[in-house]
């Protein structure tokens, strides 16, 4: 413990002049046994708790009254700074330069007193020659038996706000400075009434003891808040923010975490768009719980979305999933279900991997569960993946979830699934409100899965707004290409994107009629944008390249690419389909 220049001279306590006589040991075990106690339960107080604020706050409440009158805890601003969460380790500045805040008070309940002078959350720079400096920078304790008028204005300086100088003139005071593994984190001030003894030498003691405690508790609090907010940025970033809504499709999602500390485990959903208006829903259930699992299900829904992008079809999409977590390794095991939903055919193709069956709520009311091959989890290989397609009608609604979602000990699966079917309210209602009230009713008494849960309601595309030609693969198809694109669009009252559609639609058809040995399929489809689509049955893919001013080809897809939203080619079953999109302008005619 260090005394002050400037300041008068620590004192000794009456304790430390006892003497060591039979009769004063017989009155101090008492007092020993007290104070053991009270550090004991301040200790368990201080150490109850992972958050910042409730351990400084709890310091404060065990040292008034029973050793100070009043207390105030300081931190370094990197430490108070509730924005400062930005790395798992962080580094707390030299004592000598940090300002420090003023992040926890406490008093003996004499708020004119002590409130004006030493307000919580005030920030200021320490001078050299104040306690509170000195305690930070040597990580010794600095007692003052009493503070004088010319020490306590010298105190006052650099304090910002109230009269600091008024509050601690004639008191006693005591600074312990918070540190831990080598680290000064802040510093403890601890003041005495001037008609109160001034704190000696067992006093420092007690208060640094439970300083240090803080000290600890405030530096693993930190770490831990730290180490979550990463944590959860990472994994909150690995589930989808989903549009509420793609060409012909409304969507709601939810997800439920069983885990107190992580946000996300094995469980994900997304909707990908595909190319014709198609939505691909995935759901999927990583086996097993936390960390480990989020970061595997990461993995998995990253591969589905590059699978996605190749618009395979749903059981060759589970199929290349399988082999991909064969190659990862004998933990990556999940059950999974695929669905390509086509809103102008109104048709829904599935494909189960091991997962729990999805249902759908009919625009009548009427729910069911869709019987579907279970096949197996992906990860086991070897296993067929089956595809199924579905009729669905404009207002249905598909429903996607995991076992979570339905599944409580004690309770059959079975019947937990059926009840799901009679829970998911009625057709009309919002998909959020169906969302909630189906979680709200199927709710287990203790969770202990993750829970996701993905609702889409199918509108489809009307035939209006969908324009489709089969064409013979001769010279004279673009001048009537042309023809059909400029008659069609300006019947959609979208003239203004008839020149440019007019232009890539020409380029696609002309290298069709290059390769294509059967008729050559042109589509229009009009929703929030409007795509085209040139198909034939040639199954080599063009691909973009640079084409120079001499070059016959590859200029034509160049054209594509630059003035077209978007554009992509897909394999069908009868050879391949090339396609982009087209923005529509604001001032053009809605949808029919």
């Amino acid at each position: 413990m260090d005394s002050l220049s400037g300041f008068r001279d620590a004192v000794p306590g009456d304790a430390s002049a006892a003497e060591a006589t039979p009769h004063a040991d017989d009155e101090r075990l008492p007092l020993l046994h007290g104070s053991l106690a009270f550090l004991n339960e301040a200790t368990a107080r201080i150490g109850a708790s992972l958050d910042k604020d409730h351990i400084v706050g709890e310091l404060c409440d065990v040292l008034v009254p029973r050793i100070a009158d009043f207390t105030a805890v300081h931190l370094t601003e990197t430490l108070a700074a509730e924005n400062q969460l930005d790395t798992v380790f962080p580094e707390v500045p030299d004592p000598r330069l940090a300002a420090v805040r003023r992040v926890a008070v406490a008093h003996d309940g004499d708020h004119q007193r002590w409130n004006p002078g030493a307000p919580q959350g005030a920030v200021h720079m320490l001078r050299s020659t104040s306690p509170l400096r000195r305690a930070m920078v040597t990580g010794e304790s600095v007692l003052v038996s009493r503070v004088d008028v010319a020490a306590a204005a010298e105190l006052a300086e650099g304090h910002p706000t109230g009269d600091s100088a008024a509050l601690m003139r004639g008191c006693s005071l005591l600074a312990v400075p918070l540190r831990v593994r080598g680290q000064t984190l802040g510093v403890v001030l601890l003041l005495r009434r001037p008609e109160r003894p001034p704190f000696h030498d067992t006093d420092a003691l007690m208060a640094g003891q439970l300083s240090m405690q803080a000290g600890l508790g405030v530096h693993n609090a930190h770490l831990y808040q730290t180490q979550s907010t990463v944590a959860d940025a990472l994994q909150r970033s690995m589930l989808p923010t989903l549009p509420s809504w793609l060409a012909g499709v409304e969507i709601a999602s939810r997800y439920l975490s069983s885990s107190d500390t992580a946000q996300v485990g094995g469980d994900w959903f997304d909707a990908i768009p595909l190319p014709g208006g198609r939505v691909a829903f995935v759901v999927g259930d990583v086996m097993g719980h936390g960390i480990r699992s989020a970061a595997a299900m990461g993995q998995f829904r990253t591969a589905v979305q590059t699978l996605a992008a190749l618009d395979l079809p749903p059981h060759q999409v589970l199929r290349h999933l399988d082999d991909l977590a064969q190659q990862l390794g004998d933990d990556y095991l999940a059950t999974c279900v695929y669905v390509v939903y086509d809103p102008v055919a109104r048709r829904c193709t599935f494909a189960n991997a091991g997962h729990i069956p999805p249902g759908i709520m009919h625009r009548d009311g009427r729910a069911e569960l869709l019987d579907l091959p279970a096949g197996a989890p992906i990860g086991l290989g070897g296993v067929a993946f089956e595809p199924v397609e579905v009729p669905v009608d404009d207002g249905d609604v598909l429903v996607l979830c995991t076992d979570g979602v339905v599944e409580e000990r004690g309770h059959d699966l079975g019947d937990r699934l059926e009840r799901m079917c009679a829970s998911l309210g009625e057709p009309g209602q919002r998909l959020d409100a169906l969302c909630e009230g189906l979680l709200e009713a199927l709710r287990p008494a203790d969770r202990e899965d993750d829970a996701a849960l993905l609702m889409a309601r199918l509108h489809g595309i009307s035939q209006g707004n969908v324009a489709h030609w089969y064409l013979q693969p001769r010279d004279s198809t673009p001048a009537r290409v042309r023809r059909l694109v400029r008659t069609t669009l300006e019947a959609w009252g979208l003239s203004l994107c008839s020149e440019v559609t007019e232009l890539l639609a020409t380029e696609l058809v002309t290298n069709s009629i290059r390769h294509a040995s059967r008729p050559i399929e042109l589509r229009l489809l009009r929703t929030d944008a409007l795509l085209c689509e040139v198909a034939d049955d040639d199954h080599h893919r063009p691909v973009l390249r640079r084409a120079d001013a001499t070059d016959e080809d590859g200029r034509g897809l160049q054209l594509v690419s630059n003035l077209a939203r978007r554009w992509g080619t897909s394999a069908t079953p009868t050879g391949k389909v090339v396609w982009f999109e087209q923005d529509i302008p604001e001032q053009d005619t809605g949808l029919s």
